[in-house]
């Protein structure tokens, strides 16, 4: 069975495709050496359309007479009061653009407008260099360093040096934790809790804020603040995995980047990038389940344990409430050895 993969490497090349869902201005070139919230591409897409009556509106029978009244033309960007027709007479008439917008087709009397565009951009997610363009969408990032990668994110993306403020990996992060010292940090806290815990790290402001998890009501205050929020371990008390803590534990006072982005669609995890000016190799991002892997459990009672799997069962396990699952047995705890489903587990890598 083809098993999920989460990243924590202390050592490893990070290579990520940033592109556009349309295409758009490339911001970047080859071999640029890029900063984790400089834009890589920007693109405009439009929201809405209008259509101008010029034959109406100049009070002109016959729409070919009408066009040719008609002083622009396809293509035309227009600022709301341009003029588009004008029709020469006793009493002079005139039809002005009545928003921003650009002129998409003049047919029949009538001039049809593009407005409303929304601006969308893409950034590079970590500090790293170009190493590719993706023609018109975007560019491929790249650097070598240490990764860790999360289960949730605000979708904010900046960098800054690593503080730590939990002391060991079921520390809870509040209000109380933060000061005046920590601006312009990265933060490393534990569970957190407390809403006023997060509005207080985005209005010193901090750079970035790592937790072990948050409880669900938290979601939407997350979500509404400025600074990255990524959440390495899931949601409900749970504290950081071993492997997160101490890789990052001895990684402070360096600077990383955070990308809080999280996609279910495209499979982008939010993750935190410490450059080191070392070679590794590319992770991959799925693997098979194997004795002797390293995993991570999901799911009741054991929710956010680690463990070690020591054999896959053979066929089909029977579950008390009568489920027939592909199943491994996995040590937790140094010597406690339970069953668990293969969709409840994840490799930690």
């Amino acid at each position: 069975m083809l098993a999920p993969v989460t990243h924590i490497l202390p050592l490893t090349v990070i290579r990520r495709s940033r592109t556009l869902p349309v295409p758009g201005r490339l911001e970047v070139r080859p071999g640029q050496k890029v900063n984790a919230s400089d834009v890589v591409a920007v693109a405009h897409i439009p929201s809405g359309h209008m259509s101008l009556d010029i034959r109406r509106s100049l009070g002109i029978p016959r729409a070919s007479d009408a066009e040719r009244c008609i002083i622009r033309h396809q293509g035309d960007r227009l600022e709301k009061g341009d003029i588009i027709a004008e029709a020469e007479g006793v009493f002079s008439r005139i039809v002005r653009a009545p928003v921003n917008g650009e002129i998409v087709s003049i047919s029949g009397g009538k001039v049809l407008l593009r407005v409303r565009t929304t601006e969308i951009d893409v950034r590079a997610g970590f500090n790293g260099m170009v190493s590719e363009l993706v023609s018109d969408f975007g560019a491929v990032i790249e650097t070598s360093g240490s990764l860790v990668q999360g289960v949730w994110g605000n979708g904010r993306v900046d960098s800054g040096l690593l503080f730590r403020v939990a002391q060991s990996p079921d520390d809870e992060f509040t209000r109380q934790h933060i000061d005046v010292s920590m601006r312009g940090a990265v933060v490393l806290g534990g569970h957190c809790s407390d809403p006023e815990a997060l509005r207080a790290a985005a209005e010193l402001p901090l750079r970035g804020l790592i937790l072990a998890s948050i409880t669900a009501d938290l979601v939407p205050v997350a979500s509404s603040l400025n600074i990255p929020i990524l959440v390495v371990d899931g949601f409900g008390r749970l504290p950081l995995n071993t492997c997160a803590f101490d890789l990052l534990k001895n990684s402070e006072k360096r600077d990383v980047s955070v990308n809080a982005t999280f996609n279910q669609a495209t499979g982008e995890r939010p993750e935190l990038v410490i450059p080191l000016p070392a070679d590794g190799q590319v992770a991959k991002d799925a693997d098979y389940f194997a004795p002797g892997q390293l995993v991570r459990i999901q799911g009741m009672p054991y929710t956010g344990k680690l463990g070690t799997i020591v054999q896959l069962r053979r066929g089909s396990f029977t579950l008390p409430n009568g489920l027939k699952v592909q199943a491994a047995d996995v040590n937790i705890d140094g010597d406690t050895r339970i069953t668990i489903p293969l969709a409840n587990l994840e490799v930690i890598e």
